[in-house]
């Protein structure tokens, strides 16, 4: 077999760290468009890989959707997402968009396969962000926690797919004199908050991203802070990244309005909230 190109290696990581995922999850933590990622899958796949590449739906609901379609005389069948042709080898079988009328006796839902599904590692291509992926003869695994209070430590995945503890250690509300001793000054009406967090890297990927490069503060209000621009020599900021079984602790510097009630501690990959992002309650 050829060796993969880099993309193709890191997908491959990203699968044999979990066993089995949705193809959605795959691209979402290397930052692929899904339906790139669903393509290499398949390639590798048919390159004699031991990985199968699948769709799994509920068909009572897909026949009721279908019907509605017709109903109204719109369903004429989705166009191929893209210039690529799939070409299946090997013992797997592989479904997908809705193809055109000449393509349809190709995926007949009459013609299942003669041969079952062997019991390997499985990626399997579901609705975006949904439970439903899991065979019915697998068990479904545990979700990680992404909520805690201060203290906990919950996990999370990088856009690398490294595999991430993070642990809210301390949140210090009001900080001001932290703040005014490494030699800042708060304008009138302000306080400053520091939170401290450690990231630990239980995985065999490095991590490569600044730990609290989206860490923010959440308020009564729902708005978010931010962090500042500064850092606190009696309380050291994160260092960029964290190898392969390291621990990196940092403490992330926010100045908000002296009246703001602060509700939450906020951790992303991402500017925007996903499936890792993590929530500490701070209570009072």
């Amino acid at each position: 077999m050829v060796a993969p190109d880099p993309v193709d290696a890191r997908l491959l990581a990203v699968l044999a760290e979990s066993g089995r995922a949705a193809v959605h999850e795959i691209a979402q933590r290397l930052g692929m468009d899904p339906r790139e990622a669903a393509m290499r899958l398949i390639t590798l796949s048919g390159s004699g890989l031991p990985l199968l590449v699948g769709v799994e739906c509920d068909p009572n609901g897909i026949r009721r959707a279908l019907a509605n379609a017709a109903a109204y005389g719109n369903y004429m069948g989705g166009p191929p997402s893209g210039p690529y042709s799939v070409h299946q080898s090997g013992p797997h079988h592989v479904t997908g968009p809705a193809q055109p009328p000449q393509y349809a006796p190709q995926y007949a839902p009459q013609n299942p396969p003669s041969q079952p599904f062997p019991a390997q590692p499985q990626a399997t291509w579901g609705p975006p962000q949904s439970a439903g992926w899991v065979r019915a003869d697998q068990a479904q695994p545990k979700p990680f926690s992404r909520t805690g209070k201060i203290g906990s430590t919950l996990e999370a995945d990088s856009l690398e797919g490294a595999h991430l503890s993070i642990q809210l250690v301390e949140v210090v509300d009001p900080a001001d004199f932290l703040f005014t001793a490494a030699g800042y000054k708060l304008a009138e009406g302000e306080r400053a908050v520091v939170v401290h967090t450690e990231v630990t890297n239980t995985s065999q990927v490095p991590y490569t991203s600044l730990p609290d490069m989206y860490l923010v503060l959440v308020t009564k209000t729902g708005e978010t802070v931010t962090k500042a621009p500064v850092s606190l020599s009696s309380r050291p900021a994160h260092k960029l990244g964290a190898q392969p079984g390291e621990t990196a602790g940092g403490h992330t510097v926010f100045v908000l309005p002296d009246t703001t009630e602060v509700i939450q501690v906020r951790w992303s990959v991402r500017p925007e909230v996903d499936i890792n992002t993590l929530v500490w309650t701070v209570e009072d």
